[in-house]
């Protein structure tokens, strides 16, 4: 599984079109996304305070798009990016994704790690 943080409303407009294209699809020419063991910090350093997010569970299996596992800005650690766009039939769990009162996310209980 690989995972990305979306909004809410993003969603919901991608299953009305049946894939998603996120903005850095354009912009980077990839879809951002993460393993499990990155999602926290991901979302602690990008996302902090936001709300109506969710996090989409996505099986590269199910992606035609090529994935690639890269580190394009320096980080030490290889990110999965999908360079095309995801089918919603890709996305195999969907998750409310609120941060706590202090702004900060934690892994919500029935994220499953498959």
């Amino acid at each position: 599984m690989i995972w990305h943080i979306i909004k809410s409303d993003a969603w919901i407009s991608a299953e009305n079109q049946g894939t998603y294209r996120a903005p850095s699809l354009e912009s980077e020419g990839f879809i951002h996304c993460s393993t499990i063991n990155q999602l926290l910090d991901v979302a602690n350093n990008f996302y902090a305070g936001q709300k109506n997010l969710l996090i989409l569970g996505i099986d590269p299996a199910k992606v035609p798009a090529e994935i690639r596992y890269e580190d394009c800005y320096e980080t030490g650690q290889d990110f999965p990016h999908v360079y095309g766009a995801i089918p919603v039939t890709a996305v195999t769990q969907v998750m409310a994704f609120p941060p706590d009162s202090d702004g900060h996310f934690e892994l919500p209980s029935g994220l499953t790690f498959e």
